[in-house]
């Protein structure tokens, strides 16, 4: 089973300059991690002498996901355009950088946004941007979202019925899953009943951990209260082969992904 690792853990150091991507690359390395994912903020511009220097860095691991943020559901026809504009860059990117996968959201829930027309605007924008990521070889990959700290409101389709409306209005597009465990279980629901429903559109798995279920209070991996030996018996028995993208929020640095990553390998064996 192939590990890759999105380092929440490390967002703020890696933000604000103290670490730089290039040195999370050759941690991951060390850690032994199969690929790693990036937040698409993390790469610092497009220009052709950096991302030349930082091709060479991605030459010591596989780039396997990387995540951004588009906001789909903006009441303001025109910021959701450069919300379009901002994906189709971030495309672009992921193909000159041989980066496999990249992590789309549906938008944020706007409280003066309706539910039909987030649903609609979410998928009119998301459908072209599959149509760009297929001429670019990026597969696009929807998540059951809770909220990134770029975002001022939760994700507009965490909610699991608004979450399955979109789903299902992006069969045909291209465009597969990152099913998120531990979302599904801060929203009190049991993962282990929603696999067979999505199981068919998943393409990567976000494993993370929640101190409880019903609240999002992400905690070490392994940790928590959310079934991962469960979920990872039951993909198992389903032949799911493809990558297990750790969700590292632990706070606890390197030290959290390294634990993170030997919790998870020796699940994974033992399921």
């Amino acid at each position: 089973m192939n590990i890759s690792c999105l380092p929440v853990s490390l967002f703020a150091k890696i933000s604000s300059g103290a670490m730089s991507l290039e040195d999370w690359i050759r941690e991951a390395a060390g850690i032994g991690l199969d690929g790693f994912d990036l937040s698409i903020v993390m790469i610092k511009n497009h220009t052709p002498a950096y991302l030349a220097q930082l091709k060479q860095a991605f030459s010591i691991l596989p780039a396997v996901m990387a995540t951004t943020y588009p906001d789909f559901t903006h009441p303001d026809p025109a910021q959701r355009r450069r919300e379009l504009d901002y994906c189709l860059a971030d495309i672009a990117l992921c193909s000159q950088m041989g980066i496999r996968y990249l992590r789309v959201l549906a938008g944020q829930a706007h409280p003066s946004v309706s539910q039909s027309d987030g649903i609609s605007t979410a998928l009119e924008n998301l459908w072209q941007a599959a149509a760009a990521a297929r001429s670019n070889g990026v597969t696009l990959l929807y998540e059951n979202h809770s909220k990134p700290s770029a975002w001022q409101y939760v994700d507009f389709s965490y909610p699991i019925d608004i979450f399955f409306a979109i789903l299902d209005g992006l069969k045909g597009s291209g465009i597969c899953l990152n099913f998120d465990i531990g979302n599904v279980s801060s929203l009190g629901l049991d993962p282990l009943e929603i696999l067979p429903r999505v199981y068919d559109r998943i393409e990567t798995i976000h494993v993370s951990d929640m101190k409880q279920v019903g609240a999002f209070s992400p905690v070490a991996i392994g940790t928590g209260a959310v079934p991962l030996h469960g979920v990872f018996s039951w993909l198992k028995r389903s032949g799911f082969d493809g990558w297990l993208c750790l969700e590292e929020a632990s706070n606890q640095g390197l030290a959290g992904i390294r634990q993170a990553v030997d919790f998870v390998r020796a699940a994974w064996e033992k399921a």
